[in-house]
């Protein structure tokens, strides 16, 4: 799908910026580290001195970390230090206090060798002042936090995210809370996509609406207004009820595809309306989950400037015959077995079988132009689930 959205971009707290795409490249302020660093407690000495034999060096001070930088005095002597510290004037290298014996204000160095600038992070070593960090189009995580953090940014630029409605119908649909007639199923599919948004830090609202087409109509014309995107659950197959192709056509929606060579999710339908994208997924909880991770998560990811192309795989751990000429989401187990990661099927009842869900992993899309898949062959994979 190539019809991804520019959404702009905002500003939030450093804290809320997790999970978001940074839109802004993170400049060093200052050298990393800023100052040569000592890495180890014990003491600074001067290397020269050491070179020439000396073992046996006179405590001046301490120097502690977070303090001003101390000069050593005597190159003869000795600076107790901390780690973290900034490294004193005249002394160039840190001998652990596991190596040293303290006794009486002096410091007798147990080992006969060293290096120069041993155990000091140099000033500079990391970045320098101006380079770039992070990459504008970086997906931020804690260690991006780290980073902007210690750049002094308080607040951070990312993608903003666009405004989502998700929205079921169905006659036969009842709240989470209500109980349900013998006829009747409560509303799930729509708490399953605000889950899986969420999982790429999207918020969204939901609704539902009856099987009247004039309700239809007028709740979605006004939510093309107010929202840049729609995510639809059922009503888009060939039923009596269906709906909503029809509705969205009538609204002057651009049908861009209506149907796809798939099993589960195969009366998919896709369309945009100006700057308005609108996926309707098929009301089977199973087609409604896969197609938002095969299709909505690419979508977004360009969208906001990740690079959208799923490059995950596993092998299969089992032999497979699927006869239909279309693409089959299998339902898997992952198993990392010796460095290798390995797709288990797990077969339920269909696509209508919601509880199957949670004894897998992921799907292994297994392509149209086969029938035999064998154990051993490689396949990409639509994971929702981490472990």
């Amino acid at each position: 799908m190539n019809q991804s959205e520019d959404f702009g971009v905002e500003q939030v707290n450093f804290i809320d910026s997790l999970g978001r795409v940074l839109k802004e490249d993170i400049i060093a302020d200052r050298d990393f580290p800023p100052f040569n660093r000592v890495s180890m407690d014990g003491v600074a000495v001067s290397f020269q001195e050491f070179e020439k034999g000396i073992r046996i060096f006179e405590i001046e001070g301490v120097q502690a970390a977070g303090s001003a930088q101390l000069t050593l005095k005597n190159s003869s002597n000795c600076i107790e230090i901390m780690t973290g510290a900034t490294l004193p004037k005249n002394a160039d290298v840190v001998i652990p206090y596991e190596q040293v014996k303290i006794e009486n204000g002096f410091a007798k160095v147990t080992i006969e060798e060293t290096l120069y600038f041993k155990n000091i992070h140099r000033k500079g070593k990391d970045q320098k002042e101006g380079d770039i960090i992070i990459h504008k189009n970086t997906l931020i995580s804690p260690a991006e936090i780290g980073v902007i953090t210690t750049v002094g940014k308080s607040k951070v630029t990312v993608a903003k995210h666009p405004k989502v409605m998700i929205i079921s119908t169905g006659d036969e649909l009842v709240e989470v809370n209500e109980t349900p007639k013998e006829y009747q199923i409560r509303r799930s599919n729509v708490h399953t996509l605000v889950s899986l948004l969420k999982q790429l830090q999207i918020p969204s609202e939901t609704t539902h609406i009856k099987d009247d087409k004039d309700a239809l109509k007028s709740k979605i014309e006004q939510y093309l207004i107010d929202y840049d995107v729609l995510l639809f659950s059922g009503a888009v197959s060939k039923g009596k009820f269906d709906f909503i192709p029809e509705v969205l056509d009538e609204l002057g929606v651009d049908k861009l595809f209506h149907r796809v060579a798939q099993r589960p999710g195969k009366p998919f339908w896709y369309g945009k309306k100006d700057d308005k994208s609108i996926f309707a997924f098929p009301g089977n909880p199973i087609s409604t989950f896969v197609n938002c991770i095969k299709y909505f998560y690419p979508w977004f990811q360009k969208s906001v400037g990740l690079e959208s192309d799923n490059k995950e795989f596993a092998v299969l751990a089992e032999d497979i015959t699927f006869k239909p000429q279309m693409t089959y989401f299998l339902q898997v187990k992952l198993e990392n077995k010796n460095g290798t990661l390995l797709a288990i099927p797990v077969h339920g009842n269909g696509s209508g079988d919601l509880a199957n869900l949670v004894k897998v992993d992921a799907f292994l899309e297994l392509p149209a132009d086969k029938t035999e898949f064998k154990k051993g062959d490689i396949f990409p994979i639509l994971r929702y689930r981490s472990f």
